[in-house]
């Protein structure tokens, strides 16, 4: 067996950490270096210590990114979880063969790219919801994307249907997993399916709840692409999400240092928030 002195148990550890320095600490230490500075991409000239972080909380399209991104994540973690829980819940049913069929169309959207997802709801906004308009005469289908309220739930539509699949098979193996015996007892007990449901299955369900809300957590705050293929953060950045403000301040304006200092602040913002939510839900694992 091996044991944490030995030298194999050392040896087969030093790929992953190999792995995680190259690819985590040094661009992070590097990074939190360059953000100290007035790094254009290409030359440092300057060490300006926290000007750059100074500058972010003062940066008012900044700020007003962070305020859209958290909005978003909110409604959009929030959806997501009370949907993938419905169908994870529609499909552990008896529905014989249809339950494969059912889980495959689910979860689907998750197999297509950012980009893509982007352009389909792209076209559905913009052609189908127009003909739609123009068929029926409701204006509330005219123009989708072209206003902050309604741009802003485009995204969370999108955000929700690629990712309600993959957090539906969550729930399900943690469903499959609940003790039959438990279930039988309660319906010998004459409890009802939404007894059942509340009282039994959601508190078992816990351990899923932290998951899932991680993972849509962190996917919800550092989405790009679709915000880029959807609405390129217009009318007038309004629908422009934290990552689309960071990539442009570093690539469009050339203030790499600039960027490196909001990236900075983002990544701390996550951390918290994900410590935050992780030890709540844990607590509710160990009360449940």
């Amino acid at each position: 067996m091996l044991t944490n002195r030995s030298k194999s148990f050392w040896l087969l550890l030093a790929p992953a950490f190999v792995a995680l320095l190259v690819v985590l600490f040094i661009p992070l230490f590097t990074g939190g270096y360059y953000s100290l500075t007035n790094w254009n991409g290409n030359t440092i000239s300057d060490f300006i210590e926290l000007e750059n972080y100074l500058r972010a909380f003062k940066d008012q399209a900044f700020i007003n990114s962070l305020l859209f991104t958290a909005k978003f994540s909110v409604y959009s973690v929030i959806l997501i979880n009370v949907i993938a829980l419905l169908l994870a819940t529609l499909v552990t049913q008896k529905l014989g063969r249809w339950t494969t069929l059912f889980r495959t169309v689910f979860f689907m959207p998750n197999l297509i790219g950012g980009i893509i997802l982007g352009f389909i709801w792209q076209f559905i906004f913009n052609k189908a919801f127009e003909s739609i308009a123009d068929l029926t005469g409701i204006n509330f289908f005219n123009g989708w994307l072209n206003t902050p309220e309604t741009g802003f739930w485009g995204l969370v539509i999108l955000f929700v249907w690629q990712m309600s699949g993959y957090m539906m098979l969550i729930y399900i193996s943690f469903l499959n997993n609940i003790p039959e015996e438990i279930l039988e007892a309660a319906d010998m007990d004459g409890a009802n399916p939404l007894q059942v449901f509340f009282r039994i299955k959601l508190p078992m369900l816990m351990p899923a709840f932290t998951v899932t809300l991680f993972l849509t957590l962190s996917n919800a705050f550092k989405i790009y692409d679709q915000n880029l293929a959807l609405t390129q953060g217009g009318p007038f950045n309004s629908t422009q999400m934290a990552a689309m403000n960071i990539y442009n301040e570093a690539f469009s304006m050339r203030k790499m240092g600039f960027a490196q200092s909001k990236a900075m602040i983002f990544l701390v913002i996550i951390v918290i928030i994900s410590i935050i939510q992780i030890s709540i839900t844990r607590r509710k694992e160990i009360s449940a």
